[in-house]
């Protein structure tokens, strides 16, 4: 099952996302149930959250998963939602 994760990071917390994205990055791929991501910007083009569409079992299982991301860990999001998520339009035939 597809899930979204929409993560805000708190604020002027740049220098904490940063000190923490290379543990980010490695636990997004050692897990291998992301299928994309990316971080939202803010007015300046700083990234200031994130957007991550992943897989999981079942909601508890994608609440464990974010639990353990190492941008959760360390208290970078200010809030964060999970939802379950459908692929409906694909017109660039990306594989999910």
């Amino acid at each position: 099952m597809l899930f979204v994760l929409v993560a805000i990071d708190k604020e002027n917390s740049l220098a904490l996302r940063m000190a923490t994205r290379g543990a980010h990055f490695a636990y997004a791929p050692e897990t291998d149930v992301v299928h994309m991501g990316g971080p939202f910007l803010d007015a300046k083009g700083d990234k200031a959250g994130s957007l991550i569409i992943f897989e999981a079992d079942n909601i508890e299982a994608a609440k464990r998963w974010h639990a353990n991301d190492p941008y959760a860990k360390a208290g970078l999001f200010a809030r964060s939602d999970i939802r379950p998520w459908k692929l409906t339009f694909n017109p660039r035939n990306l594989d999910f």
